[in-house]
């Protein structure tokens, strides 16, 4: 099933992609049939700087339970150090 669900996310940040780093200014986030990885569906990202164009862009196809797994991470990652600088 394909939703065509998409998140833009303005990001700033870097990515390493073919040509090296690069700025990255927008994620876009959404659950489709992958491209290369080995599920029915995938969780996909891409990391993208538009103005630099196409090359500039990184992508990561997850496990969708795996994906859920890495956000936990990332919450808790930015939630520790957080209070860590409150106090």
């Amino acid at each position: 099933m394909c939703t065509y669900i998409t998140h833009k996310v303005e990001v700033e940040g870097s990515a390493k992609g073919s040509n090296g780093w690069f700025p990255t200014t927008e994620a876009s986030v959404y659950l489709d049939h992958p491209v290369h990885a080995p599920y029915e569906h995938s969780l996909n990202i891409d990391f993208l700087n538009q103005a630099m164009g196409p090359s500039f862009r990184v992508a990561v196809e997850l496990n969708p339970k795996d994906a859920v797994q890495l956000a936990r991470a990332i919450l808790e990652i930015v939630e520790t150090f957080n209070d860590l600088v409150e106090s």
